[in-house]
């Protein structure tokens, strides 16, 4: 994969206008080295970097993802202002909350986040997070995700035979 698969590549710190909203690229690894952020005023969308406060973090495992990358990426979206509105990707709803959530605010993840929260220090945050990674199983449509997602959603070229097929590697897991 090359880049061309996709309309237009940003690197950090870029801005570029969305009608008349000016939206700054923040790159954010970690969960995986393409995670990015766009901020737009008092808003950013932060991707899989961070969930709700009570479930915490993404993953770091995934191929190219780094615990460390991931505390520095989360520390940048920490020094936005506090009141800035954090909109999620996914939420997972922490045991005990049976509501899911999509949205949070930079002063609600800096005080509250049960991975990041509280001024953890990036040597606690790296070591739960590597230890706490290595003891997840692996998503049950990673692999057919992977193949679509490096290639902007379209699926893979057909083969010889005219057929599109999603790869599952049975020696390599």
């Amino acid at each position: 994969m090359d880049g061309s698969q996709f309309d237009r590549l940003f690197d950090d710190g870029v801005h570029f206008k969305i009608g008349n909203m000016d939206v700054e690229v923040m790159h954010t690894p970690g969960h995986t080295p393409a995670c990015v952020t766009y901020v737009m005023g008092n808003s950013a969308f932060i991707g899989d970097t961070l969930f709700m406060p009570d479930f915490g973090t993404a993953r770091a495992d995934f191929p190219g993802g780094s615990a460390t990358d991931l505390y520095h990426s989360i520390q940048k979206i920490l020094a936005l202002p506090d009141e800035t509105t954090l909109y999620l990707c996914h939420d997972y709803k922490a045991p005990g909350r049976d509501e899911f959530c999509w949205q949070t605010t930079v002063a609600e993840q800096k005080a509250s986040n049960v991975h990041v929260g509280g001024g953890k220090t990036e040597e606690e945050f790296v070591s739960f997070k590597t230890a706490r990674d290595a003891q997840l199983s692996m998503p049950k449509l990673i692999i057919p995700s992977i193949q679509v997602n490096m290639r902007a959603g379209q699926l893979p070229p057909a083969e010889e035979d005219g057929e599109v097929y999603l790869k599952v590697p049975i020696n390599r897991l």
